[in-house]
């Protein structure tokens, strides 16, 4: 008997997890931000989270499109609550197999040593995404106007 029931709870165990993106996002072929987009994923739009490896998650799309994003680009169910539909086996499964309600998220990230900083290599066509992100002095001058803020010299570590 206990053997049966563990067979019927197999499928929900490894089913994927229901996840909503909170921003666009680029859907990736592998776990790397230099790797090749799948697509661009909407914000909001509803995706399956199947497995995780560090800060990325493997995610497939109602269209079918399979791919890893960032973690901290999903959003597991409502916060404060359980997801719409959600039994009280199907938390108590979820909270078994992920060690959280879904509700939450904790990511850390490596820090870079000393062989990492000398081995370094440029990479241009990350440094023109970056310098796209770059805003005029006057438009930058203007946002913190609006926001109230002020200017603070900061000195560089030594």
């Amino acid at each position: 008997m206990k053997l049966f029931l563990a067979v019927l709870l197999v499928p929900l165990i490894c089913a994927a997890e229901p996840a909503s993106v909170v921003r666009p996002t680029e859907l990736k072929k592998d776990p790397a931000t230099d790797a090749a987009t799948v697509v661009q994923v909407p914000a909001d739009a509803a995706v399956d989270a199947t497995e995780r490896r560090g800060g990325w998650v493997r995610v497939r799309t109602p269209a079918g499109e399979e791919g890893w994003v960032k973690l901290l680009a999903l959003r597991y169910g409502a916060a404060g609550g359980a997801k719409r539909g959600d039994s009280g086996l199907a938390q108590a499964i979820t909270a078994a197999r992920t060690g959280s309600s879904g509700t939450q998220v904790t990511t850390g990230v490596r820090g870079l040593d000393d062989e990492k900083i000398s081995t370094a290599q440029p990479n241009a066509s990350e440094l023109r995404k970056m310098e796209g992100f770059a805003v005029p002095a006057a438009a930058s001058a203007e946002f913190a106007d609006r926001g109230q803020l002020k200017a603070q010299n900061v000195s560089y570590p030594k």
